[in-house]
């Protein structure tokens, strides 16, 4: 499976190019590591560095960035890469809203 999809990759790309700093976009894609911890909820996400903003939960929950060739690098567990969740719906979710998932 695509960790992004066309649609989802789109999206991102555009709430990444209407931040001004002040806006706050609802989460695009929530992406997890299958066999230990680590969840992504991203909202925005700049084509040229591949860098991605939203909240990422590892130990602890916060707002940050991450490189998503970082994330399709990582190998868990039986060699299983990050997966994205495909139930997950498209702006449904603030990321204020995702810490309580």
């Amino acid at each position: 499976m695509k960790i992004l999809t066309k649609q989802i990759k789109e999206k991102l790309v555009d709430n990444h190019k209407q931040q001004n700093g002040e806006k706050e976009f609802k989460a695009v894609v929530k992406l997890f590591n299958p066999t230990g911890i680590g969840t992504w909820y991203l909202s925005e996400l700049d084509e040229e560095t591949n860098n991605a903003f939203g909240l990422c939960c590892l130990h602890e929950k916060e707002l940050g960035y991450v490189n998503l060739d970082e994330l399709l690098e990582f190998k868990g567990q039986l060699g299983l890469g990050i997966e994205r969740d495909r139930f997950f719906k498209i702006n449904k979710y603030t990321l204020d809203e995702c810490m309580s998932l």
